[in-house]
């Protein structure tokens, strides 16, 4: 009786907002608890994944990140995505999927994007012409699309949860989330088509002033991706590269940031970030261990098998659930809290635990957006000062969109592990 009050009262103290680690990190010392195990089996948890090598990529590229979104490193990127893809049918609406998907990679959260790029996008949108219902559908969706793309930190967090390669997952990303901008980069061009958008003339003189104002920011893909796929560093050593690249061009050479005034706040507000998923991840990695122990991934296995039958039903009925957690959790907790318990039913039914992985983000992706309570809905509303409802309808036919892209990536791995083959990745 007295352990359910205790279960009762965590979950209302969840609906009331308490933080996630510690409701966690409460169910996981009642859940010892009843077996007579010491608590210190959490805390463990919180020293062992100090010792994690990849770990340090984490807080390296948030700060990275945060560095970039507030710099002006967000006009200087859409100006030269203008430059080179204005003169294409739609070339905005592909410049905005093409610099908040780069955005969303390096921040690993789409608030940050939307926040960062919104303002800036959505007037633009408008003056040339596109749809205002477009428009908020476009920056909405595009807030989470940078996800699959290195060095996005779910990546590195699934990477330390499955025990998976952080540089194969990284390669798996890269076919799956140009898929998803393809897809939507088509339906714009339809868009833009029958609202009669006019094309921007290709300038070589625009192109050349473009990329002379972002010569800085240009190579950080081919520092990350080159550095790691030609095994000259690896994936926390590109952080580090990364992080102190960002520092050095940002402060001193364009000094769009201040070393002592504006440097220490992004630093917080990045740090903050991590702070909370280190301490989500020490508080659910210790309520692992008990599933493990009690052997619940293999009675939630026994429990599937008993009412699904093969492959394809099972990765449907998972696609159902990932869209639900992705409506309801942040993609962190969700991550740390959720493959687990997945992961060994997964491989039970012969799903690659890499596939997995792009499998899971593409989904939460999705889920930020879906209403009622996908969380990107929420900031686009409260960002344009728009009503939750018409943000929501805007998103309908993206959300459409990405459902196909998730159906083929689901059921075509090769779209996640082709390129893994082909260059080597180890």
């Amino acid at each position: 009786m007295g352990t359910a009050l205790i279960i009762i009262g965590l979950i209302l103290l969840t609906f009331f907002g308490s933080p996630l680690f510690a409701i966690i990190g409460a169910f996981a010392l009642l859940a010892f608890a009843s077996l007579g195990t010491d608590p210190a089996a959490v805390i463990i948890e919180m020293y062992k994944i100090s010792s994690m090598p990849t770990l340090i990529a984490i807080p390296l590229f948030t700060f990275a990140g945060y560095l970039l979104a507030e710099s002006k490193s967000p006009k200087r990127l859409v100006d030269l995505a203008h430059a080179l893809f204005g003169w294409m049918p739609s070339g905005l609406a592909i410049v905005v999927l093409i610099t908040c998907a780069f955005f969303t990679a390096f921040t690993g959260a789409s608030g940050v994007t939307i926040v960062a790029l919104g303002g800036l996008l959505f007037p633009i949108l408008l003056r040339d012409n596109y749809a205002e219902r477009f428009s908020l559908g476009l920056v909405t969706t595009s807030g989470s699309l940078g996800l699959l793309f290195p060095p996005s930190l779910p990546i590195i967090l699934y990477a330390l949860i499955s025990e998976e390669s952080v540089d194969k997952l990284f390669v798996a990303g890269i076919v799956p989330g140009i898929l998803m901008i393809v897809i939507l980069s088509a339906y714009s061009i339809f868009a833009g088509a029958r609202t009669h958008v006019p094309r921007i003339p290709f300038q070589y003189a625009n192109v050349v002033r473009a990329v002379r104002g972002a010569v800085w920011e240009i190579p950080l893909p081919f520092i990350i991706i080159g550095g790691i796929y030609s095994g000259f560093m690896t994936a926390t050593e590109a952080a580090a590269v990364t992080a102190f690249y960002v520092f050095i061009v940002e402060v001193f050479i364009y000094r769009d940031l201040r070393l002592t005034a504006d440097v220490p706040r992004v630093m917080k507000e990045s740090m903050i970030l991590v702070g909370a998923i280190l301490a989500i991840l020490g508080t659910a990695l210790g309520l692992t261990n008990y599933f493990i122990d009690e052997q619940i991934p293999q009675k939630l296995f026994a429990f599937v098998q008993e009412r699904v039958d093969s492959r394809v039903t099972f990765l449907i009925i998972l696609n159902i659930f990932l869209l639900l957690v992705g409506m309801m959790m942040d993609i962190f907790s969700a991550i740390i809290v959720v493959v687990p318990l997945i992961l060994p039913i997964a491989r039970e039914f012969g799903v690659d635990p890499i596939h997995l992985g792009i499998i899971f983000l593409a989904n939460l992706e999705i889920g930020y957006l879906t209403p009622p309570v996908g969380l990107n809905l929420f900031l686009s509303s409260l960002r344009f000062e728009k009503p939750i409802l018409k943000i929501a309808r805007s998103v309908l036919v993206f959300i459409g969109l990405l459902l196909i892209a998730l159906l083929l990536i689901t059921y075509i791995p090769e779209l996640s592990l082709w390129l893994i083959d082909v260059l080597g990745t180890k």
